[in-house]
This record gives C-alpha cells, sequence and structure tokens, in this order.
C-alpha cells in the first residue's frame, strides 16, 4: 500500500492502533463471558474496562515484542501495564494467540468489505445514469475488435452494470462468509475454555461463531474472500480496457475528462492520454496478485502453522486499500466520462454499410437461396467494400445473382439501423427492473 493509491477510511482499519483497539475489545468480553461463567472475579473483569478510553502505545507494545518476539504477549504485557497486573491475571483466559489474531483479522476484513459494498453501490449509481443517458446512442459493437454491429452506449453501460451488480452480490456473500470468529483455545478443542465465551465476543463484535476452527478459522473463508476481490478487480480491469479503446486516437467515441491545465505528456503538448483506466488496469493487477497467495494459505499444517500469517499481514491491508480506491477512482471516470456520438456514427459508416450483411443474409436464406450460396453472395459484395472501398448497398443492387431474388426495395429495408435497436428497452428491463 502507498499513498498515491489509498484512502484514508479504509487505511484506518488496518492501522497498528486500530488492530490493538480490536484485540483489546476481544480480550475485554471474553473476560465478561468468563465473569459470566463463574470462571473469574466481576471485579478483575471490570477491571479490564479500564482501557476501555485509553489509546494503546503502540511504540511501547512494538518495544516489548522486540524482547518476547511475540506480538499478543507484547500488546497483553502493556494491557496490563494499564490496568494492573493484578487485576489483568484473567485476562486471555483459557485463549490462544490464534483466537485474537484471526478474529480480529476477521472484523478488519468484515469492515472493509462494508466500505467496498458501499463503493460498489456509488458505482452502479454512476452507471445507471450513465446507461440510461446514452440508452439510444448508437455505436458500433465489435468483435475480435472487428466492427460488428450496431449497439448502444447505454447498453455498453448496462453491460457493466449487470457485471458490477453480480460483484456486489459477490461481495456481500464474501462478506457473510468471512464474518466468523474463534475463541476456542489451543487446537480449537475448548478444552480451557468454554464455548459459551465465543458466542459472546462475537455476538458483540457482529460476528458469527465459526463451527469447527481447529486452531484457526479455516483458510478457504479467506481464499474465497480475495478471489471475490480478484473477480471485483477484473470487472474493473474490463471497463477500463473498454474506455481506452474508446479514446484511441482513430475511435474516440468517449475519453476521459481532461481538466484545465491538466497536460498530457512532458513532451508532447496535444496529448490527452488515457491515464486513469491505465492506472486501474495496473491496480486491478496488484488485487488479483494477491489471490494467489490467500489460495496456497489454505494448507496449512495440521491444526496450524503460521505460514499464512506474513501473507495476511500484507495481503489483507493491500488488497482492500487499493481495491478501494480504484473503485472510487473508477466511478469518478464513469460520471465525467465525456461522449461522442457524433464519432461513433462516424466510425459505424466508416465501411459503408458493412455491418448489415448479416441482415442481407439471412433475407437471401428466407429467399429461398441456400444458407451457403447466401453467405458466398454476401461475401463476395462485403470484399470489395474491404478491399476497393466500394460501397456496400451499391454493390449488392448491382449484383444480378441477388438481384435475382431480392426488390431493391428489400435490399434497402435490411439497411435499417433502428431495427438493432428494437430490443434495448427489454434488455434494461431484465437488468434494472428486476
Amino acid at each position: 500500500m502507498i499513498e498515491r493509491y489509498s484512502r484514508p477510511e479504509m487505511v484506518s482499519i488496518w492501522s497498528s492502533a486500530a488492530k490493538f483497539r480490536i484485540w483489546y475489545e476481544i480480550e475485554a468480553h471474553a473476560c465478561d463471558a468468563q465473569a459470566k461463567l463463574g470462571v473469574i472475579p466481576q471485579a478483575n473483569a471490570d477491571a479490564v474496562w479500564k482501557a476501555k478510553d485509553i489509546d494503546f502505545d503502540v511504540e511501547r507494545i512494538n518495544e516489548i515484542e522486540a524482547v518476547t518476539k511475540h506480538d499478543v504477549i507484547a500488546f497483553l504485557t502493556h494491557l496490563s501495564e494499564i490496568v494492573g497486573s493484578d487485576e489483568a491475571r484473567f485476562v486471555h483466559q483459557g485463549m490462544t494467540s490464534s483466537d485474537v489474531l484471526d478474529t480480529a483479522f476477521n472484523v478488519q476484513l468484515t469492515k472493509a468489505a462494508d466500505i467496498l459494498i458501499t463503493d460498489i453501490i456509488k458505482l452502479l449509481a454512476a452507471l445507471k445514469r450513465r446507461a440510461f443517458e446514452h440508452k439510444d446512442t448508437i455505436r458500433i459493437g465489435r468483435s475480435h475488435a472487428i466492427h460488428a454491429e450496431p449497439i448502444t452506449m447505454g447498453l455498453t453501460f448496462a453491460r457493466f452494470y449487470a457485471e458490477m451488480d453480480r460483484n456486489l452480490s459477490r461481495m456481500r456473500a464474501a462478506r457473510a462468509e468471512i464474518a466468523t470468529g474463534a475463541i476456542s483455545g489451543a487446537v480449537g478443542t475448548f478444552a480451557n475454555i468454554d464455548p459459551a465465551v465465543e458466542t459472546h465476543v462475537c455476538e458483540k463484535l457482529g460476528l458469527v461463531p465459526e463451527p469447527i476452527s481447529t486452531q484457526i478459522i479455516p483458510r478457504d473463508r479467506h481464499a474465497a474472500f480475495f478471489a471475490t476481490l480478484g473477480v471485483i478487480a477484473s470487472s474493473i480491469e474490463n471497463i477500463s480496457i473498454e474506455i481506452r479503446h474508446m479514446q484511441r486516437t482513430e475511435v474516440l467515441e468517449a475519453e476521459e475528462f481532461f481538466s484545465k491545465g491538466q497536460k498530457g505528456s512532458s513532451a508532447m503538448p496535444h496529448k490527452r492520454n488515457p491515464v486513469l483506466t491505465e492506472n486501474l488496469t495496473g491496480l486491478s493487477r496488484l488485487v488479483r496478485m494477491c489471490v494467489i497467495p490467500a489460495m496456497e494459505n489454505v494448507a496449512l499444517w495440521h491444526e496450524r502453522d503460521i505460514s499464512h500469517s506474513s501473507v495476511e499481514r500484507n495481503i489483507g491491508p493491500d488488497a482492500t486499500i487499493t481495491l478501494d480506491f480504484a473503485l472510487f477512482r473508477l466511478t469518478s471516470v464513469i460520471d465525467k466520462l465525456v461522449i461522442y456520438p457524433e464519432n461513433m456514427i462516424a466510425n459505424m459508416n466508416k465501411f459503408k454499410g458493412l455491418i448489415h450483411s448479416q441482415r442481407v443474409l439471412l433475407a437471401l436464406t428466407q429467399k429461398g437461396v441456400s444458407r451457403e450460396d447466401s453467405y458466398n453472395l454476401v461475401q463476395q459484395n462485403a470484399m470489395r467494400v474491404w478491399e476497393q472501398g466500394a460501397d456496400f448497398l451499391t454493390e449488392l443492387k448491382a449484383d444480378p445473382d441477388v438481384m435475382k431474388v431480392m426488390t431493391v426495395e428489400e435490399i434497402e429495408d435490411k439497411f435499417d439501423l433502428e431495427y438493432h435497436t428494437k430490443h434495448v428497452g427489454t434488455i434494461f428491463k431484465r437488468i434494472f427492473e428486476n
């Protein structure tokens, strides 16, 4: 994570101060539960809450850890300095480090998920607005980057909306899957701590108890979470690639907003580059980079090892902070994207009617010509447009084999653009009214 690609709200979740605050809440709530069970005195549980409004000294904890070489012990030692060693002697009763680390990590991930869900909702609003704004703005559809048949710019935005709406569902499901906690003690048997403690702590933290946690929360949950972030990042890149294509000089159907005073190149003053969507393509790669390590964290030795720990200390902040920034940036790009309908029409007409070839092909088959012969008739006329710059409609009218079975009026009818957009409303209803 670097400051350039981060936003404060998400960054704050991963600060050391925020982490230690969650650790403290886990320990304090566990003490409350232990007191209710009669395992520890209520007075000791109450004493732990003396630290409720105190900022933990991160430097002091780091200083202790430099000696203990154990972060949880360092934190507990500092907590006892605040609360008093006698009062704090029941803190962490029957617990193991993973109870604190894993439960806290999942709290952080759920908080991060809440921000990402809000980000996606805002992006969806921008995509929906632009979809309806350009519902009937005709542009050429492309396959293999080559002109295919007409679509509308609204359909392009609607397609991205539908994709991001699926991502919203995925993100909500990923949040639900990761929102578990474990206070089950060494190797997860509850031998030294009552399961009621876990239930109490999870309830207070907005989690559900992990059904079976060994000594750690199973990492298939985390793999699914980070895989979801990777899918969302891929969708961001998908949208970004389309915008980058549209901004190419020879296309210029849309471009990123270019603000007053903005510079595109240190060498060429004329440049207006798609720097934001290029940046988003790169950020998407960074998020996906975290997916494979998360997958590899699933396979751990026996009831636990810590090979996952160093990975998660990196990918937890990096993936969520980067994705949050990318979603925010993409929303701004969509909101401000400049659309050029005139260029869309000009591009579509560049090859003089070729985009209507399928309609002519189908019309010939309806007239009794075999599909193979119909294809050959249309293609030979189309190739003259490609190779000689001819006009497709003119070529068809001059072809005696075509004119044997079709009238001029029937051929011209196949060049109606509105034919291609007659079901746009149906598609919009499927996407925006379900």
